[in-house]
């Protein structure tokens, strides 16, 4: 039977870690991903009549009432 001692594994996991934090940076960085990010920072740039329409139609029907029991 193989025995790990808390040490040899808390060292595994650290490897485990860092190795997996590689990976996510590698593939964040890749060029395919390149132009789907950039259209998510973009995304907030553009307008959205619909949306605005909405909220502006909500904000009307959903003005706060007052209690006037006080």
């Amino acid at each position: 039977m193989i025995t790990i001692d808390y040490g040899t594994l808390r060292g595994l996991v650290a490897l485990l870690i860092l190795a997996l934090f590689i990976v996510i940076v590698v593939w964040s960085y890749s060029k395919k991903r390149k132009s789907a990010f950039d259209e998510a920072a973009n995304s907030i740039f553009e307008e959205d009549t619909e949306t605005e329409t909405e909220l502006k139609h909500s904000d009307k029907n959903n003005k706060q009432e007052t209690n006037n029991n006080v």
